[in-house]
């Protein structure tokens, strides 16, 4: 006699789809924490000092610096919009969702370089000098760089990243309004109104295990 024994038939579809439940929750956990650390580090690194310097004066020289928004408003303008963008993945759906994870990459991308150009800029110190000096002709003296600025880069490029993800794995992540339809919570259904004048309205309210005299 021949035995033959049961061989367990793999199922793809169903590791297929436990594999991208994972990356999406990877991904998500991924894309939120680059872009919400990346974000708040912009605003942080942008309140510093960037440069440092010197303006001659009559009686010696003043010190002088300049902070990341004396030196570029613009990281932290985009580290603004990339953090409403990455709230925004979430509400919207398809090419929406396709959008706003554009504009999430850019402004990473957009703040990285902004700061990039910024670690080498000495207009805001040229300026505070003419100003501190009264001298319209007046430059800094003695200029130095802090590492402030390649800090920012560095959050621009986690904001990048997190515009990235979004791009390509933003279709697999949930939708808020989706959530709130799916569950129904939000909503509450009302039972339609019964005619008594109307036989036809008394006998569905009775299937439906509700009173037609009730109200």
């Amino acid at each position: 006699m021949v035995r033959v024994s049961a061989v367990p038939v793999p199922q793809p579809r169903a590791g297929s789809a436990a594999s991208a439940a994972d990356r999406s929750r990877r991904s998500l956990g991924a894309a939120l924490f680059l872009g919400a650390v990346g974000a708040a580090a912009v605003l942080l690194a942008s309140g510093q000092t960037w440069a440092e310097g010197t303006a001659a004066l009559s009686g010696g020289t003043l010190p002088l610096e300049a902070e990341g928004g004396d030196v570029t408003g613009v990281p932290t303008a985009l580290a603004v919009v990339g953090l409403a963008a990455l709230v925004a993945v979430f509400a919207v759906r398809r090419a929406g969702r396709l959008l706003v994870s554009a504009l999430l990459t850019l402004s990473g991308a957009g703040a990285a370089l902004a700061a990039y150009l910024g670690a080498s800029d000495r207009a805001a110190l040229d300026e505070k000098a003419a100003e501190s000096t009264g001298d319209s002709a007046a430059t800094i003296d003695g200029l130095t760089h802090t590492p402030w600025p390649y800090v920012t880069m560095a959050a621009g490029l986690l904001i990048l990243l997190a515009g990235l993800l979004a791009l390509r794995y933003g279709r697999l992540w949930p939708t808020m309004s989706g959530r709130y339809e799916r569950d129904g919570s939000p909503r509450s259904r009302r039972a339609p109104a019964v005619d008594p004048d109307r036989p036809e309205d008394l006998w569905k309210a009775l299937d439906r295990g509700e009173d037609p005299t009730d109200g």
